[in-house]
């Protein structure tokens, strides 16, 4: 099943909530104990995955050709 731009989207804005509710309140700490409820770093990949689906999917409906090769340099070992 192909995800729609409005999908990828959604989801985006969905991470990017999810984002600022964590950096409000990530971890507490009452005496010597303290709870962490989400790691901030997954949360980050997330969204770079969603702003590139974004990206992919406006391109892909401005019929604008995805760049699918990258660029490298030989080296001899």
């Amino acid at each position: 099943m192909a995800i729609t731009l409005e999908e990828a989207q959604e989801n985006l804005r969905v991470w990017l909530e999810a984002e600022r509710t964590i950096a409000n309140a990530q971890s507490y700490t009452i005496s010597n104990r303290s709870l962490t409820k989400a790691n901030l770093s997954e949360v980050a990949k997330r969204i770079t995955y969603w702003q590139n689906k974004v990206a992919e999917l406006e391109m892909i409906r401005n019929g604008k050709r995805i760049r699918r090769t990258k660029q490298f340099i030989p080296r001899d070992c």
